[in-house]
């Protein structure tokens, strides 16, 4: 696994991407240990090179995450500031070639933006990890973060249609359509 810095991987990330997280608290730990990796979130890139009035630009991420401002479900955030501001480790998780001429980045901005501001799905997030009870059944009404970015790929056209709701965050990271994956915050360690 290569490392990068997020000022020289901001330039190449493009939407589909999938960032990944491995964070420090109570909850990250309790998700790895029963998901046996080092991912306890993920996200994916929305949208690329967004002008900025300074004239820079940004990249977005959509996530489905509570990050202390009273709201826990699906939001777009600066990349930049979510690295900036996480404790714990990140992935970035490039779409491959092959994959990345699959995909329909229309279908996708769109399905994604319709779930902006949904609640946080807890139950099936602890339901999607623990394969001793019945799966899940596939509902958006609300969202957790792995099936959110599962559902977008999905509706993207980068993966086969499958049951969103039962993706755990170490789920995405294994499906075998990225490049290299490459770490852009913590010591080197492998995804899983």
């Amino acid at each position: 696994m290569k490392q990068i810095d997020y000022k020289e991987a901001r330039k190449l990330m493009l939407p589909g991407d999938v960032i990944a997280f491995g964070g420090k608290g109570l909850i990250s730990a309790v998700i790895k240990n029963v998901t046996n990796c080092n991912v306890s979130h993920v996200g994916v890139i929305l949208q690329t090179k967004v002008p900025t009035t300074e004239g820079h630009f940004i990249n977005q991420i959509i996530e489905s995450t509570s990050l202390g401002d009273g709201f826990a479900g699906v939001q777009i955030n600066r990349m930049s500031i979510r690295i900036k501001k996480y404790n714990g480790d990140i992935w970035w998780l490039p779409l491959s070639l092959d994959t990345r001429a699959k995909f329909d980045q229309g279908l996708f901005f769109s399905f994604l933006l319709e779930q902006v501001g949904k609640e946080y799905d807890i139950p099936q997030a602890i339901g999607s990890a623990l394969d001793y009870i019945p799966d899940n059944r596939e509902d958006f009404d609300k969202l957790f973060c792995s099936e959110l970015v599962h559902a977008g790929l999905v509706v993207g056209g980068v993966i086969e249609d499958g049951n969103s709701s039962e993706q755990t965050p170490i789920d995405n990271c294994r499906m075998q359509i990225y490049r290299e994956v490459c770490q852009l915050v913590g010591k080197p360690k492998e995804l899983f």
